[in-house]
């Protein structure tokens, strides 16, 4: 008959008590930070992984100017996210060293072999209009129509809402583990990333990138920011989407160009942002005030 966010919090709050800890990581839950920080005297960290202005706890600006106050840290996985997060806020606000942006990561393959990618065409995420499926859907039929030795991969499900296209080349995997998604990236020549809705960051694209596929995506949210080397779609419609992928499947060098680029420049590995997290944190844990102590320089020490 409680709130299960506070029942929730109990139990981390007798966890803390138990033993002392440096810094305390908060996830996605901005709502939380209120409910610990008087419980101890760790250092609070919250990571926004979903838009700011839609989360309880976030969303009006004396709520977000309050967690720049309680929390040491806030970390977002994408600039887009940031942006959210100081919307109307004080600009003297926005460089602060307290708002950091760490995005997710993904792992490189050692080495792309060309050779290796098949005329697939590949759509991971839920099939939905949120999504762009139906818009991937409308423009896939007509390219497998035009292009009989391409197919279109379709990795993904949704209970929600009844999105159908059939074609004889156009295969729908369902629900599939990760390894296996990155596996057809692997072979993909193609990778389409069309959301409508505004992505806080997007995996799609990210691990595409580290496969070597040639991306098209949309410019929502922080989409734009997982990959270097792409195709973004400014304009989203299903003709804009038909035209991209056929000049890519028409244009073998462009296409071949766009995988050695995306591959080459891939930075978001987990080492990096592994490398970045540690960072904050040591930065956190171990500063210090350089004091002058030397005592034969006190007289040339001046106030300004």
């Amino acid at each position: 008959l409680s709130s299960t966010t506070k029942e929730y919090c109990k139990n981390i709050i007798f966890k803390i008590k138990k033993e002392n800890f440096d810094i305390i990581e908060i996830h996605n839950r901005p709502n939380y930070i209120d409910l610990l920080r008087n419980n101890t005297k760790a250092k609070l960290i919250l990571y926004f992984h979903n838009d700011p202005l839609s989360m309880i706890g976030s969303k009006n600006i004396n709520e977000r100017i309050g967690l720049l106050e309680k929390c040491s840290k806030i970390i977002f996985n994408s600039e887009w996210s940031k942006k959210r997060f100081i919307t109307k806020i004080d600009r003297f606000i926005h460089n602060s060293d307290k708002l950091e942006v760490i995005q997710q990561s993904a792992n490189k393959i050692k080495k792309l072999n060309l050779k290796s990618k098949k005329n697939i065409i590949t759509f991971v995420g839920k099939l939905n209009t949120a999504k762009g499926y139906d818009l991937f859907g409308k423009a896939i039929l007509k390219i497998l129509k035009k292009h009989k030795n391409w197919s279109a991969y379709v990795i993904g499900d949704e209970h929600r809402e009844k999105i159908v296209f059939d074609h004889e080349n156009l295969i729908l995997k369902g629900f599939l583990p990760h390894n296996k998604v990155l596996k057809i990236f692997d072979q993909t020549s193609i990778a389409v990333v069309c959301s409508r809705w505004e992505e806080p960051f997007g995996r799609t694209g990210l691990e595409a990138s580290s496969r070597g596929c040639a991306v098209i995506i949309s410019n929502r949210g922080g989409l734009p920011e997982t990959i270097t080397n792409g195709i973004i779609l400014n304009d989203l419609n299903v003709k804009n989407l038909f035209n991209e992928i056929n000049d890519l499947i028409k244009n073998k060098k462009k296409r071949e160009e766009l995988q050695k680029l995306s591959f080459k420049n891939f930075y978001l590995t987990h080492r990096y942002i592994s490398r970045k997290i540690d960072n904050y944190r040591n930065n956190l844990l171990n500063k210090k005030k350089i004091v002058n102590t030397n005592i034969n320089n006190r007289k040339n020490l001046k106030i300004l």
